[in-house]
């Protein structure tokens, strides 16, 4: 896996965008879930779609889930649905998005700091 992963808790931690074949590096690293907050073609049709990611994550042995959020508009309910990720999901948890700052905004108001 050759991007940069942000650990901002000891169970958590984001990273950017990643591919269907990191997931296997990603569990490897003892990650247990993967969270995903980047909506699908945001960069376009080369960006790997949640559902390849999720199919490779899932065999690789992770949870993943898809929760889109858009850049510049997250909502109350993003926030929300993100702490019941965090409440529900076996840890450590690695979020992504174009450059992880998305997913560290998300963790930041959903823990309150």
């Amino acid at each position: 896996m050759s991007v940069p992963i942000n650990a901002l808790s000891d169970s958590f931690s984001v990273a950017p965008q990643l591919q269907p074949e990191d997931m296997a590096a990603v569990a490897a690293a003892g990650y247990r879930s993967v969270i995903i907050n980047r909506p699908d073609f945001e960069a376009g049709p080369a960006q790997p779609t949640a559902d390849a990611v999720t199919e490779a994550a899932v065999a690789a042995g992770l949870q993943c889930v898809y929760q889109p959020v858009v850049s510049g508009a997250m909502t109350a309910a993003d926030v929300a649905r993100f702490a019941e990720l965090l409440q529900t999901l076996p840890a450590p948890v690695l979020a992504y998005c174009r450059t992880g700052t998305r997913c560290s905004v998300l963790y930041r108001a959903a823990v309150g700091n």
